[in-house]
């Protein structure tokens, strides 16, 4: 690489500006709004299987041991 002081002080700052330029141009996002981006993350993690609702058998777990806790406590003091 060239010293900056070998160089023109007019062509270095230019250089540096296009160099600038071109790195904010590395960081650029893929969706122009963030409904697009809610979208685009929601279709992946459908895709994913993520939101399938899941068979959760405690709200019957829990039922029958409070219906087996009552029933031996009326049993128990019947």
């Amino acid at each position: 690489m060239e010293s900056i002081r070998r160089r023109n002080p007019q062509a270095a700052l230019m250089s540096l500006e296009a160099e600038a330029a071109s790195a904010r141009g590395g960081f650029a996002c893929l969706f122009s709004t963030a409904d697009e981006y809610d979208s685009a993350l929601i279709t992946e993690r459908r895709a994913q299987g993520r939101y399938t609702q899941q068979r959760s058998y405690w709200p019957f777990v829990m039922f029958a041991g409070c219906a087996l806790i009552v029933a031996g406590t009326v049993l128990l003091f019947a």
